[in-house]
């Protein structure tokens, strides 16, 4: 069982010639509008891979609630942890350039109500995967890592964005994901380079810090190694990243090992890419098992 605690927002999603430059003002044919936010992204990614989730966050109550948990309640993920709050929905707005390539602004509005206290203790057992982000607040993203880390759970933090934590929380951890800039923003903070041996040296904990194009490095106890991107033609990669930690923790959660539930994270990744949207974009089990067979 995978349990979820992060964001829940509704995408508005741009698509413009070129990704807007502070003060200019770009046109685009049209808007298309998704449910997205990290916490839901990977809950939904994780529930296509075939893994029982439980979500738990905040949303507000409004129009915008309903439509930002539709795709979550079309694939079964247990919603009966999510709050309604007087606060607004979260809500983020995506420009997204022919290659591919975003630029995002969020307003986090209920995900900055959402809290730990969510989540009983009961939920948090040496069977359960706890996957969480840094887009609600940092401090009960904290106490949770730490509730679950006593409870022999698994935990998987994807510093995202790289929002400043205690270096004790994050060695309370079994795995960290970063991508480049995350990393960077941490080795800053650690004194340390941002690969992911140095990361894993210094936190001692198992760092996979994704690479976009170039694929991505693990730094583990019995595994340190590069594994490349699978060679597509990028049409939209919002979203991708949280495609890739959803599949991940399933993988890791129906008992496969670390390398290849990350070929296999790569290959969902990879197929979220080539599809236009955020949440949605994610692959269902099926489709990423026929990318791998290929």
């Amino acid at each position: 069982m995978i349990v979820v605690f992060g964001s829940i927002n509704l995408d508005l999603i741009f698509a413009v010639p070129h990704i807007p430059a502070p003060g200019e003002t770009v046109l685009g044919p049209a808007t298309r509008i998704e449910p997205g936010g990290k916490g839901a992204n990977q809950a939904l990614a994780a529930a296509r891979d075939g893994a029982t989730v439980i979500m738990a966050g905040a949303v507000g109550n409004d129009a915008l609630a309903t439509d930002a948990l539709a795709l979550l309640r079309a694939e079964a993920v247990d919603l009966t942890r999510v709050v309604t709050t007087a606060a607004s929905t979260g809500c983020a707005a995506i420009s997204v350039d022919p290659q591919g390539n975003n630029a995002i602004a969020v307003g986090s509005g209920a995900n900055l109500l959402a809290t730990q206290t969510q989540i009983e203790d009961a939920l948090l057992t040496p069977a359960t995967t706890l996957l969480l982000q840094m887009e609600v607040p940092a401090e009960q993203t904290a106490a949770l890592i730490q509730r679950a880390r006593a409870a022999g759970s698994r935990v998987i933090l994807n510093l995202a964005p790289a929002t400043p934590i205690a270096e004790a929380v994050l060695r309370a951890l079994d795995i960290l994901i970063v991508n480049e800039t995350e990393a960077a923003v941490l080795a800053a903070r650690l004194g340390c380079d941002a690969s992911a041996a140095a990361l894993h040296a210094h936190l001692g904990v198992t760092i996979i810090r994704t690479l976009g194009g170039e694929g991505l490095e693990v730094a583990a106890k019995a595994l340190h190694r590069h594994i490349p991107a699978r060679r597509i033609v990028p049409v939209d990669t919002t979203a991708a990243g949280d495609c890739f930690v959803g599949v991940l923790a399933a993988a890791l959660d129906r008992g496969l090992a670390l390398e290849p539930a990350l070929h296999r994270a790569s290959a969902a990744a990879a197929l979220c890419c080539t599809r236009a949207g955020s949440q949605g974009s994610a692959p269902w089990a099926a489709e990423t098992d026929a990318m791998l067979a290929g």
